[in-house]
């Protein structure tokens, strides 16, 4: 360890051992130890170890809420604002969101958005050929559980002042119970962002400005597993939109983040970076394929990606759902027609069968719609939920 607790920093490469699972036995040793460990100083990731501080000193920030929180809790069902929705647990998937609801204020009742939705799958792929490497190709929902890596969130610091804390239960191997305190946090959150706003300085005499502010509803968890810290999170909006938010670690060319689905998604920074250890202490030294950057003497970050799959099962307004993918085509306009020589129009194709369904994010520039086709709006509209899809590449 070399005095630092950060073990993913100081790899020892070139060991390979391999288990018959079956018998428990050592089947088969390799050691071809080319490369120095790289050193334990200044990777030491905890505020305490950090000389000179990480960065300066902040005033200390709070939110405060002297009546309480607007949302309440029965069992596991939620009801904030407009919303209600089922917050549920599974091992593999961790936080579930089912029955998420939006109250229609006009005619008194429920409206479905969400029937189920939970994170299907984290695909993370390694792109190094060397020995120790080339089969590091991991499913972290799968293979290890997001729920089963669920660890307890701090008060005050994974999640805000106001926030409120649920546990969780699962089976061990032998089918007892096994209680997992503070697995979720609820919290209501304003960021000082604004919902809507509009100054109107058009009417003689007056100037009319009104501003709502952006106060929306969070359901945290977060799974560790081995080096990287999942923070995901379910955000409810007062507009009716759902906003799915994973926080894990990338730096950028090192590792890329690229995600896909509902309403909005964001990516943000945490957990620690999985390194190969190497001969070189500078880039000038580097001739051939690394497979990565060198972020440090003897050390290389290895590219890799994150791929994220959501289970989004959608009931808009019912069972009877298409999905509409949209698409703009320009148009040649006729010089007698108007003096302009194009405009766009949009092109609306229903998705018949899943591969009519696929786009190539970052390079089809569509709209995606899920709709019911058998309600209509007030002045005759298709009811739907638009989702928007987020790809960051580094």
């Amino acid at each position: 360890m070399d005095g630092t607790v950060n073990i993913y920093m100081r790899p020892i490469e070139g060991v390979t051992v391999t288990i018959d699972l079956d018998s428990i036995k050592i089947v088969g040793f390799l050691d071809r130890i080319k490369v120095p460990a790289p050193k334990g100083d200044g990777t030491d990731y905890r505020g305490s170890q950090q000389s000179p501080p990480f960065s300066p000193s902040l005033n200390r920030i709070t939110s405060v809420q002297p009546d309480g929180p607007s949302f309440t809790l029965s069992g596991h069902l939620v009801r904030w604002g407009s919303w209600e929705f089922h917050l549920g647990f599974d091992v593999r998937a961790g936080t579930i969101i089912s029955l998420a609801s939006v109250l229609d204020v006009d005619k008194g009742n429920f409206r479905r958005v969400l029937y189920r939705g939970y994170i299907l799958e984290l695909f993370v792929p390694y792109m190094d050929l060397t020995e120790e490497w080339y089969y590091r190709t991991f499913f972290d929902a799968g293979e290890y559980g997001l729920g089963l890596s669920a660890v307890p969130l701090q008060p005050s610091t994974d999640c805000p002042a106001n926030a409120v804390f649920l546990d969780a239960y699962l089976a061990a191997h032998d089918g007892s119970p096994v209680k997992m305190s503070n697995v979720f946090c609820i919290f209501e959150r304003y960021a000082g962002d604004i919902l809507w706003q509009h100054t109107e300085v058009g009417i003689p005499g007056k100037v009319i400005t009104e501003v709502r502010p952006e106060v929306s509803l969070v359901v945290r968890m977060v799974s560790t597993v081995a080096n990287y810290d999942y923070i995901v999170d379910w955000e409810f909006t007062q507009s009716g939109s759902i906003r799915l938010k994973v926080q894990t670690y990338h730096i950028c060319v090192v590792c890329c983040l690229w995600l896909v689905l509902v309403n909005l998604i964001l990516v943000g920074l945490t957990g620690l970076l999985k390194v190969r250890g190497s001969v070189y202490t500078h880039m000038d030294q580097i001739s051939d394929e690394e497979y990565g950057i060198l972020v440090a003497e003897n050390t290389i970050g290895s590219r890799h990606d994150h791929f994220l799959t959501y289970h989004l099962d959608l009931d808009i307004d019912g069972e009877a759902n298409s999905f509409l993918k949209l698409t703009l085509q320009m148009t040649k306009v006729d010089a007698q027609e108007s003096p302009r020589r194009s405009y766009w129009k949009v092109i609306s194709e229903k998705a018949k069968t899943e591969s009519d369904a696929r786009i190539r994010l970052g390079l089809d520039q569509a709209e995606l719609l899920f709709v019911n086709p058998s309600k209509r709006t007030r002045v005759g509209n298709t009811i739907g939920y638009r989702p928007t899809a987020s790809r960051i590449l580094c």
